[in-house]
């Protein structure tokens, strides 16, 4: 970043732990993927490949070669596992995983409709190999919306003791459903529960696919908040609302 004299929020040094900008590949030409991540490297901290997009994506070895040579972590969205589950194949989606030298894997269960406690198991199995970054909330508007704030905490508690680095909240590409109501507002009493709890906000990855969404967490956690779901095109806009450089956040 230039030089101005400006007095800015400060913002951790890659590798960081706080601070995560996770931007989410669903499908983006190759060209585009190597130039955005070259372009914006000391923004970027992992990809997820999202949903099931890995196994259609044409130059994903590609890809996955490019984000290792910019040192930037790469996993692949959680409703992969959830499909795989589905069909009984945990262990070929382990195998799948170890093939392709992940390093972090998503468990998930906001699609397939199984307890917490037995995608719990599933943290706890995948994370001998891996570092897993589980995620709560339902991609189901309806159903989501049935989900209450209670419901919300103890599941993050219970996806954190079973070994999960990091616990995602559910938004989805949209921003319409997880921690978000169907009109796209964030479900303030999930956050604000989460909030006054005795979580560290820095085991949270917040979902924030959209401008609105992503002022809102850095208004409210700070500079350094965890967010995934980032456009790729978003890359640069996203660290000028971290840095105050942007109306919404003008005043940090």
């Amino acid at each position: 970043m230039l030089e101005t004299g400006l007095t800015l929020p400060v913002r951790e040094e890659k590798p960081r732990h706080n601070g995560l900008t996770i931007l989410i590949d669903n499908g983006t030409p190759l060209n585009l993927f190597k130039d955005t991540i070259q372009s914006s490297n000391q923004f970027i901290d992992m990809v997820k490949f999202g949903w099931g997009t890995s196994l259609v994506t044409r130059f994903l070895p590609q890809k996955v070669n490019w984000l290792r040579e910019q040192g930037i972590d790469f996993f692949f969205g959680g409703t992969l596992f959830e499909k795989f589950l589905s069909q009984d194949k945990v262990e070929e989606y382990h195998d799948f995983c170890k093939e392709m030298e992940c390093r972090y894997v998503e468990i998930s269960n906001g699609t397939l409709a199984i307890p917490n406690s037995e995608k719990a198991i599933f943290i706890k199995y995948f994370s001998e190999d891996f570092t897993v970054l589980s995620e709560v909330g339902n991609k189901d508007i309806s159903q989501a919306n049935q989900q209450d704030s209670t419901e919300w905490l103890e599941n993050i508690r219970e996806d954190i003791d079973a070994g999960a680095f990091k616990v995602m909240t559910e938004a989805r590409e949209s921003g319409t459903s997880g921690i978000c109501g169907g009109d796209g507002e964030i479900r303030m009493d999930i956050f604000e529960l989460i909030k006054s709890s005795e979580i560290p906000l820095e085991r949270l990855i917040f979902e924030a696919p959209n401008k609105k969404m992503q002022a809102f967490f850095i208004e409210h956690v700070g500079t350094n908040v965890n967010l995934a779901n980032i456009a790729f095109s978003d890359v640069i806009s996203l660290e000028t609302l971290r840095l105050g450089l942007r109306s919404d956040t003008f005043n940090l």
